[in-house]
């Protein structure tokens, strides 16, 4: 069964909903998960999707902040919203589909941004994502069902390669690229022999982002 997921750290759904319809219409995923929709499940926007022929929805949102929604064309089976680390957090929101007679469980993550001190001694928000990442990986190893067809997108606030950033060696001791991170990431990675699809087709050798910073002047020029 050939299937498309897009997947989008939207940051606030109702605020770019008009493009939300425009990837919809243009680009027609059969599943479409988005990060940071900062809003409440009920202020999500779920008629104007539905309209775009995206019928079902699962949202885990809170007001203002975080947040994630997977939206369908295919029907679920199952939902499952997770709380990590105590915190009353929306940050993941999983969904099953039946997949050419076989279950397919979709996990959509918003992982911590993890603040700007890559010390979690000083830092709670690095904190509080070294330990999200480190339950990610216990849950997923603890799971049932290892032959599972799983499959996980998000914003994992982590970009482990060396070609995954613009500079290798001047983010070394920057959130997001830190060895610590990517050891944590490295770990939820083998929990459950996650394959990163997209290196599948891109070879590490190859640098490729898949976010840029908006504080430059010129994103296109700067390229970082």
């Amino acid at each position: 069964m050939k299937l498309s997921i897009a997947t989008w750290y939207i940051n606030s759904v109702r605020m770019r909903l008009p493009i939300v319809a425009k990837l919809l219409e243009e680009v027609s995923p059969d599943i479409l998960c988005l990060q940071e929709i900062k809003c409440p499940n009920a202020e999500f926007p779920e008629k104007e999707l539905r309209r775009l022929g995206y019928e079902h929805v699962a949202v885990h949102g809170q007001s203002s902040y975080h947040g994630v929604a997977t939206i369908s064309r295919l029907p679920f089976t199952a939902v499952d919203k997770r709380q990590f680390c105590g915190k009353d957090d929306a940050r993941h929101v999983g969904v099953t589909i039946d997949a050419g007679g076989q279950p397919l469980t979709l996990h959509n993550f918003y992982v911590p941004a993890g603040g700007d001190e890559p010390d979690p001694e000083i830092n709670e928000k690095f904190a509080h994502k070294l330990q999200f990442l480190q339950e990610m990986t216990e849950w997923f190893s603890a799971k049932d069902g290892h032959h599972e067809n799983m499959v996980m997108v998000g914003d994992l606030n982590i970009a482990p390669a060396e070609n995954d950033v613009w500079s290798h060696k001047k983010l070394l001791k920057v959130v997001s690229h830190t060895p610590v991170e990517v050891e944590h990431l490295d770990a939820v990675q083998k929990s459950r022999g996650w394959v990163d699809t997209v290196r599948q087709h891109v070879p590490h050798s190859e640098q490729l982002f898949t976010w840029w910073s908006y504080r430059a002047r010129d994103w296109r020029t700067s390229d970082k």
